[in-house]
């Protein structure tokens, strides 16, 4: 739309602000920020999309981009709002500025890394929205992000591969982080080949081998859209062209189009909610909706693009132009659907703007009414008449589309075979696989012996055994499922989530293939797999506070309901983490601390519930609290998958006071049965499952001493009588529950302790001798047992701890930044901490993916390859040995000696 006159423009641009004031929160504040954008737009001329862009080389690029875009955001929606952009120049100008942050975050990320590189060998190929200049007003983008090893900068003695990987988390890292400037673009690369087994940044070569080979039906649909949008265009245009006959392929492929169709029928489906159409209504997924027509456009497109390269277009109202011009849709049809889709489109971007969510739904109440006075319009059923004749129609004709009959796995023996053999499993698989599948058909466990558990099945039978045909281990894989199903009272939600969301089907096959510990927690909760649907799951967890916030109860839960809510949380949270290494999505240094955090909330909630439990009967000691001191791993805030907690329960004040309530108790007997109800609430298993091991030997006195005690008897104990080995321990107590002024009492303690208030001890010979003794008791379990061989994450840290005490120096309960501390000092050699962060990451993914600590299978081999970003399995077990080495010659250093281990 454009306007010629000065004054209708200017009184355009006056109401559309007045409306955003109002309407829109998100807005509202983008003006109050952006006063000179504000005055040079209020002026009756919007000025150019390109004028938000900012020349300054000295601010940081992340910056300078998030302040660009807030820029834009409140740009186009005034635009937008005032009638002088069209839907076409607003996911335009959204889709170029994704190209070009895109291609800066690259830029920068190279020249970061290798300073006056070309940024060569390194592309991104914009999926969906953006790859069609059609990008929402909130929306994240859908690249797949490419490289080149011949042409990467690259650092010395450094692989392209790993280069690459560094290069994409710092281009991600770019785009999302977030501060007061907002952010730049959410980023989801799940789009990728196998994303739940492959890195985040792909080689080209074999990304094409991928598509020539492999690719799904709905692969397909995805790169009607795809172009090079950022970085380097010449590879990535080469990689289009490359795959071009991937996309197009010249004989009819119904299967194809029958599993975009399925896609739809399960998209109604699982988001039945917003389908009615009405206040919340799914202006995306619903009947009628966004993603009908853009399917409506792609079911065609993939029937005649393979022969008409003109009907190729990327945006959907230009391809419906395209197949109308050719005859191939009706032309009416074809001009409805484009309609709709402005309309629908613009509706969508009216519901983001209020908030700068990526929201597709109409809301409810006054919600709808302020919306609709955002578009402005009167009231919300004003907007709801408008909508509504576009959403029948379009409906109406995607309904029409005959639909696919459904491919459905024969029952057949021979042909089953011959199926299973064609989706990767091999001679000795296929047989059993069969078997299986003739089992659970004839209704082998009690939730697949319904009708609709059947049909449910057959359903989800093709896409499930293409899944797990692609797994490293398609028949181990088919046995845990197995498993799951045993266990299930009802299998229908579990097979619909499933056929709706290819992607989690194909990270269940991982699963299934990489991580037994996950498996068996499936098999346990399969609900589990739903949280893998939300496109954060694979995203690192939040701090400490955000993570509470998740697990603290709603208002009026019950006691038990609290420990119940609190592990399906913390499960969900657990089992996501671990997923994200068997996905190659986060380093497991990452994930390790992402464990201890969500402990440290779960305790933050649990601890605050059991104290307000155990008041109600016996109320409060006067001036005193429990504080809870962590050690160990949970100490210094790296946790593996199986890792128990090592707690110390301390109280502050009068140790002879009395408790106020209804029972008294004195404080010694109040706080070891508060301790006692603490310990039971975060380890006995619920109807929810288990939660942690909590381990209290670490108190004084060890297991004969109480549960706890104060903490003027905890200084008495530290100064007085505490062996070396407890000192050592305490070099990691961290403390993580209790009110500020409690934990900073114990916390000084500790730093008196450290600093020398201790008795006068041998400290070499008694480390020698401890370590000794733990050799004979607990040798390691396998070739791959990272904390407990020769020259291990042990022997690390007695080396580490022995240096602490000895100098009086390098102490925090973060072992890397102690290490850092000590080297620094000419205490530790520079290798340390490398050794520390290498040996931490084989820990936390073989308790993971090899519990048993022994060499694993060849596929399982790679993926434990690239979580610890390395080149191949000789150079982990090369790596292994001498890092080893390394630790035991500072350990030697130290005074330190040799034991027998149980290691030949």
């Amino acid at each position: 739309m454009t306007m010629t006159n000065p004054a209708p423009i200017a009184q355009a641009i006056s109401g559309a602000i007045d409306r955003a004031r109002r309407h829109a929160p998100f807005l509202a504040q983008l003006i109050g920020r952006e006063t000179a954008l504000v005055d040079r737009i209020t002026c009756g001329a919007l000025p150019d999309a390109l004028s938000v862009r900012i020349d300054d080389p000295v601010m940081p690029i992340g910056q300078r981009l998030r302040i660009e875009r807030r820029r834009l955001a409140l740009l186009v929606a005034i635009g937008d709002l005032a009638g002088l952009y069209d839907l076409t120049a607003v996911t335009r100008a959204l889709s170029d500025f994704a190209d070009y942050a895109l291609d800066a975050a690259i830029r920068a990320a190279i020249d970061e890394r290798t300073p006056g590189a070309p940024a060569t060998g390194f592309a991104a190929i914009a999926l969906g929205k953006q790859g069609s200049h059609e990008l929402n007003y909130s929306s994240d983008i859908d690249p797949i992000l490419l490289f080149d090893p011949a042409t990467l900068p690259c650092r010395p003695r450094e692989t392209a591969d790993d280069a690459a990987v560094r290069i994409g988390r710092r281009v991600i890292e770019l785009l999302q982080t977030r501060d007061g400037d907002g952010y730049v673009l959410r980023v989801d690369l799940r789009l990728r080949p196998s994303p739940e087994i492959t890195p985040i940044v792909l080689r080209a070569d074999a990304a094409i081998a991928y598509y020539e080979s492999q690719a799904l039906p709905w692969e397909r649909a995805a790169f009607i859209r795809a172009r090079a949008a950022a970085g380097d265009l010449a590879l990535g245009r080469h990689f289009l062209e490359t795959v071009q006959p991937f996309v197009w392929r010249r004989a009819l492929d119904f299967g194809a189009i029958g599993e975009i169709r399925g896609i739809s029928r399960r998209i109604r489906d699982h988001h039945a909610q917003g389908q009615l159409f009405g206040p919340g209504y799914d202006l995306k997924r619903g009947r009628g909706g966004i993603r009908e027509v853009e399917f409506f456009a792609q079911i065609h497109q993939m029937i005649h693009g393979g022969r008409n390269l003109p009907v190729r277009a990327a945006a959907t109202r230009d391809a419906l132009a395209c197949l109308a011009d050719g005859g191939w849709i009706d032309a009416d049809q074809a001009a409805e659907l484009a309609a709709a889709y402005s309309l629908l489109r613009t509706i969508e971007h009216r519901a983001q703007m209020v908030d700068d969510r990526q929201t597709h739904h109409l809301p409810i109440g006054l919600a709808l009414d302020s919306l609709a006075a955002l578009h402005g319009l009167g009231d919300g059923p004003a907007l709801l008449a408008l909508l509504r004749p576009h959403v029948d129609r379009v409906g109406t004709i995607y309904d029409g589309i005959e639909p696919d009959p459904g491919d459905t796995l024969s029952h057949d023996a021979a042909r089953l075979l011959g199926a299973l053999a064609a989706a990767g499993f091999d001679d000795a698989a296929a047989p059993v696989a069969r078997e299986r599948i003739d089992s659970w058909r004839a209704g082998a466990y009690p939730a697949l012996r319904s009708g609709p558990a059947r049909q449910a099945l057959e359903a989800v039978l093709p896409g499930l055994v293409a899944a797990l045909g692609q797994a490293p281990d398609p028949g181990g894989a088919m046995m845990r499922l197995d498993h799951i199903l045993a266990r299930l009272s009802s299998a229908i939600n579990f097979f619909r989530l499933l056929e709706a969301q290819p992607a989690v089907t194909r990270l269940l096959g991982a699963i299934l293939s990489h991580a037994p510990p996950l498996a068996d927690v499936l098999g346990q909760r399969p609900e589990l797999l739903d949280g893998l649907i939300d496109s954060t799951a694979l995203d690192p967890v939040g701090d400490v506070p955000a993570l509470i916030a998740q697990i603290v109860p709603r208002e009026g839960m019950d006691y038990q309901a609290v420990l119940d809510h609190a592990r399906r949380v913390v499960g969900e949270k657990r089992f996501a983490l671990g997923t994200q290494i068997v996905a190659g999505v986060s380093d497991p240094l990452a994930v390790a601390a992402g464990y201890a955090r969500v402990a440290e909330a779960a305790i933050d909630v649990i601890v605050r519930a059991t104290i307000e439990d155990f008041a109600r009967r016996h109320g409060q000691v006067p001036a005193s609290e429990l504080v809870i001191l962590a050690l160990g791993r949970m100490g210094g805030g790296l946790l593996t998958h199986a890792s128990d907690l090592d707690l110390i329960y301390l109280f502050t004040g009068d140790y002879r006071s009395e408790s106020d309530g209804e029972k008294p108790l004195s404080a010694v007997l109040y706080y070891n049965r508060l301790a006692q109800r603490v310990t039971a609430a975060l380890s006995v298993p619920t109807a929810a499952g288990p939660l942690y091991e909590i381990d209290t030997r670490l108190r004084p006195s060890g297991a004969q001493g109480p549960l706890v005690v104060s903490t003027e008897g905890f200084a008495r104990y530290q100064q007085e009588s505490a062996w070396t080995w407890e000192h050592m321990a305490l070099t990691r107590a961290r403390p993580i529950f209790g009110s500020a002024g409690g934990r900073a009492e114990v916390a000084a303690i500790i730093a008196l302790v450290l600093n020398g208030a201790r008795p006068d001890r041998d400290l070499v010979a008694d480390a020698v001798a401890m370590r000794s003794e733990m050799a004979a008791h607990k040798p390691p379990t396998g070739p791959l047992d990272a904390k407990l061989l020769p020259g291990g994450l042990v022997d690390l840290e007695f080396t580490v701890h022995l240096a602490q005490l000895s100098h009086g120096l390098g102490f925090d309960p973060d072992l890397g930044t102690a290490i850092d501390l000590l080297v620094a000092a000419g205490l530790l050699p520079p290798s340390t901490r490398a050794a520390h962060d290498f040996l931490t990451r084989l820990l936390v993914t073989t308790r993971l993916v090899a519990p048993n600590l022994e060499p694993p299978g060849p596929a399982t081999r790679a993926l434990i390859v690239r979580a610890l970003a390395l080149s191949g399995w000789d150079e982990v077990v090369a790596l292994l040995d001498v890092t080893r080495q390394e630790v035991r010659a500072s350990w030697h250093q130290l005074g330190g000696r040799d034991e027998d281990h149980g290691v030949g």
